[in-house]
């Protein structure tokens, strides 16, 4: 596989500029862009949000495993991965194996002020949504720091973000399956 074909998987907590900065990288690599959520919406023809609500979060976890294994193609895409994809054991391991994966970050206060008016978002959707943000971010921040190399999308032009990604991307491709 050429490097310039590698898969890009861009993982981090919710607001952190993920599908943002991911059509951008895409648009510039010449790459498809997919968003595992919005993937998964289409081909369960029902929002995430149902998909909770009616199956679990459990079951929504094996239908992210079932997108990342043989839902996209094994190359020449960049993908935008639901929050907590990178959660269940396995997971990273399995994206690493696919590709190049780069964590975005972003300030705890950042991502409440990108998602207070989130509406989409079922694991937001609690009496005390400030409180269940930063139980899931403390709970997520060791998984996400383990991820690959992590990009600060706070307070930085999307220009210069989309421009360290494509950076990193183009050195650990031309690293993959050595």
């Amino acid at each position: 596989m050429k490097a310039a074909d590698v898969n890009l998987y861009l993982v981090g907590f919710m607001g952190t500029g993920k599908s943002t900065v991911g059509r951008q990288v895409a648009k510039q690599l010449g790459h498809q862009f997919l968003d595992s959520d919005q993937e998964i919406e289409r081909l369960q023809g029902r929002p995430v949000s149902r998909i909770f609500a009616e199956d679990g979060e459990a079951r929504f976890r094996q239908m992210e495993r079932e997108f990342v294994e043989r839902g996209h193609p094994a190359r020449g895409c960049v993908v935008a991965c639901g929050g907590g994809l990178v959660v269940p054991a396995g997971m990273l391991e399995l994206l690493r194996q696919r590709g190049v994966v780069v964590c975005l970050h972003a300030p705890i206060e950042t991502i409440m002020q990108r998602t207070q008016h989130a509406n989409h978002r079922p694991l937001l959707q609690v009496e005390n949504p400030e409180r269940r943000l930063r139980e899931l971010y403390a709970a997520r921040e060791e998984i996400y720091r383990r991820a690959g190399t992590m990009i600060l999308t706070d307070s930085r032009p999307l220009r210069e973000i989309v421009a360290h990604v494509l950076r990193v991307y183009r050195y650990e491709a031309a690293q993959f399956g050595r």
